[in-house]
């Protein structure tokens, strides 16, 4: 079965292979079939045109160039050196332009120049005098078969100034026929629709190919990115867009390295974060067993120990519940008008036996009352973490400086120690989960590793902003901002 599997699998890669060209809904080969149907429509245009309006548009155009030449004549007659104006017209057409006076012709090139072969168009002229004579308008225009040669002959006769004046223009335009015309276009528009055709096939194939390419390059890579090969660089040729797609794609797979690597550090710090105190639980249960159990001091020492180790268990395991469920968005805000000069108090408060039994200065400054909106319990938790930062990475002082300050329609909230301080190059990187500056500070109290991480994404949910100032030795400010509600500063 495996051997069977195998070949189909390889027969089927075969044929995907080789039908590259013939998938119906492939871009190369709809882009293929778009070009070359364009060029088949517009050759086809050519065809329709050349062949069935060629005819009809020459003696369309024939009639438009006597009407013309009529218009040009009828302005200028009456005016000074007309029939010199009139000759000059002829000159520069193949028309036949005769003018006649009460019947006598006052203009006809035939009449004056010898070298011009006579037509006399008497039958033209006799039919044209008869149709004007019906005329309303003054103006006859007939298409007449030719006698003398196999062409019709456009023949238009005016009536130029008033009827009184006996003054009509008459004018012969050649229509020749065009059959021949057409049947050597024909043959050219063959030879020229072949070629295209051609082209337009190979061009569009050369192209299809072109565009396609990087997108198959970038499918190649974003395969390689689906079995975890993280941090791999996709190349976009050509274009603009398929440049932004692979960059964006490129940035896609720098992050998921980076969440790939994130995880892999949270699993490791978790699991050791987790062994250490169940290691310390079992040892000192088992000990409790075996040495203390008679003995009551060291019993009760060794208890202590089982509890201390089960609440930083406890907050450990909460920290991660919350914020796993910040970042997956199931946490929801209850925004509520709060004051947050005495939302600051009662945490400080909770501080007392560490204050009084460690020997640690909790200094708070705020001389008003500030209201602002959000949710209390979540920014509770900020200013608690914050303090619980402060006291942990504070200097030998063992002093934290609270303050909170009207800025700009806001509140700065600012959480101060005299600690260290943190590096430049680490400041970026406090935000994330179980990161340690590599500046030694002295830890006095537990943590979990995750509270400026959940300051973070809480003060993400109010969209507030949030930073860290700090040099080193001198210590670091830990600062947020919040809006002040309106009408309500006390």
């Amino acid at each position: 079965m495996k051997f069977n599997e195998g070949n189909e699998g390889n027969n089927y890669q075969g044929t995907m292979r080789m039908h590259k060209w013939i998938n119906t809904s492939s871009l190369s080969f709809k882009l293929w079939l778009y070009f070359t149907l364009f060029a088949i429509l517009v050759t086809g245009i050519l065809w329709f045109l050349e062949v069935v309006f060629l005819k009809n548009y020459y003696q369309y155009m024939k009639i438009v160039e006597v009407n013309r030449v009529a218009v040009d004549i009828n302005q200028m007659y009456g005016r000074d050196n007309f029939l010199q104006n009139v000759d000059k017209i002829s000159d520069g057409t193949d028309m036949h332009i005769r003018i006649e006076t009460m019947g006598i012709p006052i203009f006809d090139p035939s009449l004056s120049d010898s070298r011009t072969p006579v037509y006399t168009y008497a039958r033209e002229l006799e039919i044209l005098k008869n149709e004007l004579a019906k005329s309303e308008d003054g103006t006859v225009s007939l298409i007449m078969p030719e006698k003398s040669s196999e062409y019709n002959l456009l023949a238009y006769a005016e009536i130029l100034g008033s009827p009184d004046t006996g003054t009509v223009l008459y004018l012969f335009s050649p229509l020749y026929p065009v059959a021949s015309t057409i049947n050597i276009l024909r043959q050219q528009l063959t030879y020229v629709t072949i070629i295209a055709i051609i082209l337009a096939a190979v061009l569009s194939a050369y192209f299809s190919s072109r565009i396609t390419k990087p997108i198959s390059n970038i499918n190649r890579t974003a395969k390689q990115l689906a079995k975890g090969n993280y941090g791999i660089t996709f190349k976009g040729d050509h274009y603009s867009e398929i440049i932004e797609l692979a960059d964006t794609l490129t940035y896609t797979s720098i992050e998921l390295e980076k969440a790939s690597t994130l995880q892999k550090d949270l699993i490791a710090n978790v699991s050791h974060d987790l062994r250490t105190p169940l290691t310390m639980v079992k040892s000192y249960a088992e000990m409790i067993r075996d040495l203390s159990g008679d003995n009551p001091e060291k019993r009760s020492r060794h208890l202590q120990v089982i509890i201390d180790e089960a609440d930083r268990l406890n907050l450990l395991v909460s920290d991660m519940l919350t914020l796993s469920r910040v970042q997956s968005g199931v946490i929801t805000l209850e925004r509520a008008p709060f004051d947050i000069r005495e939302a600051t108090e009662a945490i400080i408060k909770t501080y007392d036996v560490l204050v009084e039994q460690e020997g640690y200065t909790i200094l708070f400054d705020c001389p008003d009352k500030f209201t602002v909106n959000g949710d209390e319990v979540k920014i509770k938790q900020v200013i608690s973490n914050l303090l619980n930062n402060a006291i942990k990475y504070c200097g030998s002082d063992r002093t934290v400086y609270i303050s909170i300050k009207k800025t700009h329609g806001k509140i700065r909230f600012e959480v101060t120690d005299h600690g260290m301080g943190i590096p430049p190059e680490d400041l970026k990187y406090i935000w994330n989960r179980y990161y340690k500056a590599s500046t030694n500070h002295v830890r006095t109290t537990t943590g979990t590793g995750l509270g400026l991480s959940i300051v973070k994404n809480l003060l993400s949910l109010h969209k507030a902003d949030f930073g860290v100032e700090s040099e080193i030795g001198k210590g670091s400010t830990f600062w947020f901002t919040l809006p002040i509600e309106k009408n309500k500063v006390k």
